[in-house]
């Protein structure tokens, strides 16, 4: 059997490194075993959910390299959902539930001062039609839970090892609320059925939610008459929290994607390299293609303990790999860029966004800023014969110096500004050999080239 993963986000907001951590370690351990990864999309708050969100979930797995085998959205599959909740019903396993808000809040509460936790008592379990009249009388709505079978419910957890349950400790959970809307368990189970999901991977708060599915699983593949079913393989892995230790947020480390991509200009190779490792004893290192850390990818290297996210890490790891990629990797993202230039400028790296700005000053026009006339033309006497290399900023400014007497910041100065019209940048015995003879004279008469 092909091993089948998804990756199942709601639209309702924009996909940040806490949660695309989710999709890059099922996406990993997808490629790694030579099986699929299912992008699933959680749609059935038709409130909340929307279509920018949508594309921009889809923009970002795409941006990063996590492209999908399969597809799904939740929000098609409402007849196959209104046809489990009949077929529960009906076999006597999902019950209305009559309980206003207030009244569970207080159960919760009661438990809360008792020091236990909250299970609900199945106060209505089995209801009578007396009641039920009674309690629709009042103009009350149920709310549908689960019944849960008595006994040991025990997986092998991929990331925790041997877990168990006792159901008789577990509340039924709700699968549809009191204005008849579904929650995730219901249509997620259902959806993991039908798509063939072989392993799920996902939050360790999800575990004790695994229990009680993995029940609804099993009735839910016994009525599709599914006599050779087995449930999911499951991987509870440990939640990240921001580098001080704290839950995860936008401040200490759940940044968008779409912030590291546009603001931070960070390559998708980095992230992805950065949250495949987090939480190993390997650590992120570079690596000049996504394949790599597939075929390298285990699951088992990851600890039981909460790793930390720290996105101040990204920026060097960011320079890395831009400094090892090879040419055909950014070979006509850039005008201008060719393979000399690039053995050039690449070692001098942090972002592959910095390529723009060398070529803007290697290319022009550059407006030069002169506040010293004379000695920049007594510079533009001594700039060296021939072809220049990466020897030539040192002849020259040595030659400049014994001229003038200028050092330090009043002999770089002058020339950086000249050349490049600014007071910082490229380093410039990098960028001196890359610029046209022609232009550097006509940036030191001060004529914009």
């Amino acid at each position: 059997m092909t091993l089948r993963v998804r990756f199942a986000p709601s639209p309702t907001g924009w996909l940040h490194l806490g949660n695309i951590r989710t999709a890059v370690i099922n996406w990993m351990h997808a490629k790694q075993a030579g099986g699929d990864f299912l992008l699933r999309i959680d749609d059935t708050d038709l409130e909340r959910s929307t279509d920018e969100f949508r594309a921009g979930i889809e923009e970002d797995l795409r941006w990063l390299g996590l492209d999908w085998d399969d597809y799904a959205k939740q929000s098609e599959r409402f007849e196959a959902y209104d046809a489990a909740r009949d077929g529960l019903i009906a076999a006597g396993r999902l019950y209305p539930c009559y309980e206003t808000g207030a009244e569970l809040e207080l159960m919760r509460k009661t438990a809360s001062i008792q020091g236990k936790p909250f299970i609900y008592n199945r106060a209505t379990y089995p209801l009578s039609d007396e009641d039920e009249a009674a309690f629709k009388a009042e103009g009350r709505t149920p709310h549908w839970r689960f019944a849960l079978t008595p006994g040991e419910i025990r997986w092998d957890d991929l990331a925790r090892g041997d877990t168990s349950f006792e159901a008789e400790n577990l509340s039924d959970p709700v699968l549809i609320r009191g204005d008849g809307s579904y929650l995730y368990t219901l249509c997620s189970v259902l959806d993991d059925i039908d798509l063939g999901m072989t392993d799920i991977i996902r939050g360790e708060d999800h575990t004790s939610n695994t229990a009680t599915q993995i029940q609804l699983f099993e009735v839910l593949a016994a009525m599709k008459g599914l006599s050779d079913f087995s449930v999911p393989r499951f991987a509870h892995m440990p939640l990240v929290t921001g580098a001080d230790g704290s839950k995860l947020s936008k401040s200490n480390g759940a940044l968008s994607i779409r912030d590291l991509r546009e603001d931070c200009g960070l390559e998708p190779l980095t992230i992805v390299t950065f949250l495949s490792r987090l939480g190993t004893p390997d650590g992120p290192q570079p690596v000049s293609a996504i394949d790599e850390l597939a075929g390298s990818f285990d699951i088992a290297r990851f600890g039981r303990s909460s790793p930390r996210m720290d996105p101040d890490e990204l920026v060097p790891l960011n320079g890395k790999i831009v400094r090892q990629l090879p040419y055909a990797a950014v070979e006509g993202r850039f005008e201008g860029l060719n393979e000399t230039r690039w053995a050039v400028i690449q070692p001098n790296l942090e972002r592959l966004g910095d390529v723009a700005d060398w070529l803007r000053l290697i290319e022009g026009p550059v407006t030069p800023v002169i506040e010293d006339a004379a000695f920049v033309e007594t510079a533009a006497g001594l700039l060296p014969e021939g072809a220049l290399n990466a020897d030539s900023w040192s002849a020259w400014t040595d030659a400049v110096k014994a001229e003038t007497g200028a050092k330090g910041r009043g002999l770089f100065m002058p020339l950086r500004q000249a050349l490049t019209g600014q007071e910082r940048g490229p380093e410039m015995a990098v960028l001196l050999p890359l610029l046209d003879r022609d232009k550097i004279l006509a940036r030191l008469r001060g004529e914009a080239a």
